[in-house]
Parts: C-alpha cells; sequence; structure tokens
C-alpha cells in the first residue's frame, strides 16, 4: 500500500462556509403519490395510491398499457379522475391529449 491510499496522509478538502449552497425550507407536502410499475414484456400495469393532504382523502390509481405511452396516458386519465381535482377548468384543455386514440 502507498502512502496515497492512506486514509490518515490524505488531504482535508475545506470549503468556505459561504461558498456552501443555502438550504432552503421545506415546503409543506400538499399530496402523495405513489405508483408501481410492472411488466412481464407483453403488457405492463402500474397500480398506486393517491392522497390529498388537505382533505385527507386518498384513492387507488390503476392504468395499463401495451406501450409506455399508452401506460403514461392511461395512468394522467387515472390521476385526474381523482375526487379533489376540478372537473372543468385546466383540465379540459388536455381532453385532447387524454383521449383513447382507435
Amino acid at each position: 500500500m502507498s502512502d496515497r491510499d492512506d486514509p490518515k496522509t490524505a488531504p482535508l478538502v475545506t470549503q468556505d462556509p459561504s461558498a456552501l449552497p443555502v438550504r432552503e425550507e421545506e415546503l409543506p407536502v400538499v399530496a402523495r403519490i405513489i405508483v408501481e410499475v410492472r411488466s412481464d414484456g407483453m403488457r405492463t400495469i402500474a397500480r398506486g395510491a393517491m392522497e390529498d393532504a388537505a382533505s385527507n382523502t386518498r384513492v387507488a390509481i390503476e392504468a395499463s398499457g401495451a406501450s409506455p405511452l399508452e401506460l403514461a396516458t392511461a395512468l394522467a386519465k387515472s390521476i385526474f379522475a381523482a375526487p379533489w381535482l376540478p372537473k372543468r377548468a385546466p383540465l379540459s384543455a388536455l381532453r385532447g391529449l387524454l383521449k383513447k386514440r382507435g
């Protein structure tokens, strides 16, 4: 073992405390989304749950698709169907993107 590999002789690196990034205060949790994706190569499913922290409402979400794009679209539809989301307003602009192609 050379002196270079010996941790006792390794130089310490110090930085000026003012050069370190300032840690920002954590924002409050307003919602949680947990999703598990499973695939066997032929089909892919995503299952999970969402929670609105303000109303303490919890819902299950599930989606499946033959391709990653189909899975993402189905998952987005499931998420936008959450009971606490507004049924109109900005979501109406996404309808064209989320419509099932056929």
